[in-house]
């Protein structure tokens, strides 16, 4: 998406804690490359975990795009470092449209 590789996943159940090692590991996969992951926990909201690559975090912010998520899932922001960050919100059903928000905003 704009000349950047994409990696998106919609996970149940598994908790926002959690959520950072996989990104992690799915950024190690990739090499270069966003990586966006949405939870639907357990009690209906959304976590939402956006990773970016070294090579990459000086033009795209994993802020920016977390942000973007979090406000599909009815959320106020999130924060973070320029390389991981993450959010939430409380609607879990909209998972789909934060991935949605974070393609949109590498699209551009």
């Amino acid at each position: 998406i704009g000349g950047v590789s994409f990696q998106g996943q919609v996970l149940d159940g598994i908790p926002a804690k959690d959520l950072k090692g996989l990104v992690d590991e799915a950024k190690a996969r990739i090499g270069s490359g966003v990586v966006a992951m949405v939870s639907r926990t357990d009690d209906g909201k959304a976590a939402v975990v956006v990773g970016v690559t070294d090579d990459l975090a000086g033009r795209v912010s994993a802020v920016d795009l977390v942000r973007e998520a979090s406000s599909a899932v009815g959320g106020k922001g999130g924060g973070g470092r320029p390389d991981m960050a993450q959010a939430g919100g409380p609607d879990g059903e909209k998972a789909d449209e934060a991935l949605a928000a974070v393609r949109a905003a590498l699209a551009g």
